[in-house]
């Protein structure tokens, strides 16, 4: 009799469970194309998109924005069309190629864009002229390493993930880099490879919470880790932590009003969540996998619908 009813009890609880937990409309690129699945699990709208975007973003418009080329971005509203675009094209003395893996629609309007091989953020207006231009550091120059993702913060400063020089640094408008952490290869031997087996420093992105601290998705350090000011790590989820989740290459990073943190997951195989919600105490609350709609490098996805997120 004890054991019928704490069975009913774990079938009760069970059930709660499921229907508290969190359901979100996504929006990603991979398989050629970017594409918002709904909490259905059904594709609500999807635009061709051939290029392993590293970047994109929701506009408050409906419109989204993309890196769609090596060296472009663009600009799509929901009837498809291109309404805006930028390509990104090597400056004086630069010989080699370019690359852009981050861009962002700021508040006035204009569209910050990352340029590997020019090492520098651009500012671009509306008819895509270049209104600001910031240097960047690049210690180990590499058209298709020099950075992942960056932000523009609210100070006006701006936070790069590095991704050859295997750092985080903060610029401010002129180019000094006010804030750096190196990261570390957390006790492990480099190793290599794009899936759960590689290993290294190699970061993705990083975004600066409220409480002053940098959230930093480690790209093949395979773990996300937050470091105050001081560069401590204060908190942290490793590459085996989360019960029969393995982390391979930590790419996005969104961190959601009620403290819970929503992880990229790339290139750690079809059974492995392309995202994960962890709450504080590192319980996995929502997953995200679709491998049919997307893929294995899905390097780039954002949950829709939820206000304030840090991302």
């Amino acid at each position: 009799m004890r054991f019928l009813l704490s069975a009913v009890a774990l079938a009760f609880s069970l059930a709660a469970a499921a229907q508290d937990a969190p359901k979100y409309r996504v929006l990603a690129q991979d398989r050629g194309r970017v594409a918002i699945v709904g909490a259905d699990g059904k594709v609500e709208w999807e635009v061709e998109c051939k290029y392993n975007a590293h970047d994109l973003h929701l506009l408050p418009n409906g419109n989204v924005l993309i890196n769609s080329g090596p060296a472009t971005v663009t600009e799509v509203n929901p009837k498809k069309e291109v309404v805006w675009k930028y390509e990104a094209k090597p400056t004086a003395g630069n010989k080699g190629r370019v690359e852009v893996h981050a861009c962002q629609r700021l508040q006035d309007g204009h569209t910050m864009v990352v340029e590997t091989g020019n090492k520098r953020i651009v500012e671009v207006d509306k008819d895509g002229k270049v209104v600001k231009e910031v240097p960047l550091t690049v210690n180990k120059p590499d058209p298709h390493r020099d950075t992942r993702n960056a932000r523009k913060l609210d100070t006006g400063n701006y936070l790069v993930a590095h991704e050859g020089d295997g750092c985080v640094r903060e610029y401010d408008g002129s180019g000094k880099v006010v804030w750096e952490y190196r990261l570390d290869l957390n006790n492990r031997p480099r190793s290599a490879g794009h899936g759960p087996e590689g290993h290294g420093t190699e970061v993705y992105s990083a975004v600066r919470l409220k409480n002053g601290n940098t959230l930093i998705g480690g790209g093949n350090n395979n773990r996300v880790i937050e470091v105050d000011k001081d560069g401590k790590i204060v908190w942290s989820v490793d590459q085996k932590e989360l019960p029969g989740i393995t982390l391979a290459w930590v790419t996005t990073v969104q961190a959601l009003p009620n403290g819970n943190v929503i992880i990229g997951n790339c290139h750690a195989g079809p059974d492995q969540p392309q995202l994960i919600e962890v709450t504080r105490d590192k319980k996995v609350v929502w997953t995200f996998k679709d491998h049919k709609t997307f893929g294995n490098s899905t390097a780039t996805a954002q949950v829709l619908d939820l206000k304030d997120v840090i991302r």
